[in-house]
């Protein structure tokens, strides 16, 4: 009768994704779960760190680890450890984010709550305590995104119309049904995963989440943004370097999240915005 899966997808960030595991073990939910552990074949020793630093929570199963022999990217990673998984809701995590107490048992008593929510996420914060607005957004439409590469979400943040994609005119503390929540904290029951056929493995590290969330909606469901659920998102150990004390965005990162905006238009927009 197991509760929740959680699925943590682990790229050498060792420190990083201990303190991810740790903030799950000491959020004191009283159900029945396990962490499910997905490594991307990340060759620098991290995975046999974690291995012994948890050896406990290994044997008891509650910490179970996969190894790919490749770098297999976010989207095919969590679906790994989603079909590896037992519980009844599937929680993706990630390796860099840390749940404040009690959002494990607070996103559970609600997604329970209410039937018609297809995807719950949280109020997403960065370490400065600014909101980190991926964590509600609205579906990068073709106007949407021409908005904001303008730059016109940022002039009319109350704009329902310009800040369509960044969702800004939906107070960060107002529950609220949005159409979409990120991946670093994604809850979702295990019937409407599998019915909407997993994450979209075409997507590598972008965009996976908003897909999964257009699929879920289209089915008649719900996605819910639940800002009493509050996770710390240490932004990116995977996908950007330090240099000299500032954070340089990978050439690769970049070129991944516009990859994403072109499956996700052939996939949902083609026909519908030629």
């Amino acid at each position: 009768n197991m509760k929740l899966s959680i699925i943590i997808v682990h790229y050498k960030t060792y420190e990083l994704t201990v303190q991810t595991i740790e903030s799950v073990l000491s959020n004191e939910f009283e159900q029945e779960y396990e962490i499910i552990l997905v490594d991307n074949c990340s060759k620098d020793g991290s995975i046999e760190q974690i291995e012994e630093k948890f050896s406990e929570i290994i044997s008891k199963k509650l910490l179970i680890l996969i190894k790919n022999s490749r770098n297999l990217g976010f989207a095919k990673g969590n679906n790994i450890g989603i079909k590896k998984s037992k519980g009844k809701y599937i929680l993706l995590l990630n390796s860099d984010t840390q749940l404040l107490p009690s959002a494990l048992t607070q996103s559970i008593d609600k997604i329970e709550s209410d039937d018609k929510i297809g995807i719950l996420g949280g109020k997403v914060i960065l370490p400065n305590g600014q909101l980190d607005h991926a964590c509600k957004r609205g579906f990068p439409t073709p106007l949407a995104s021409l908005y904001y590469f303008l730059g016109l979400g940022k002039l009319f943040p109350k704009s329902k119309i310009f800040s369509k994609y960044t969702a800004s005119f939906i107070d960060e503390d107002e529950e609220s049904n949005v159409d979409a929540v990120m991946g670093a904290f994604l809850l979702i029951p295990r019937t409407i995963v599998f019915r909407v056929g997993l994450l979209h493995e075409g997507y590598f590290m972008y965009g996976e989440d908003i897909d999964l969330c257009y699929q879920v909606k289209k089915i008649g469901y719900e996605v819910k943004y639940y800002p009493i659920v509050k996770i710390i998102h240490h932004k990116g150990g995977s996908s950007k370097a330090l240099k000299n004390g500032k954070i340089k965005k990978n050439p690769i990162t970049v070129f991944e999240f516009h990859r994403a905006m072109q499956i996700f238009y052939d996939r949902n927009y083609k026909n519908k915005y030629p």
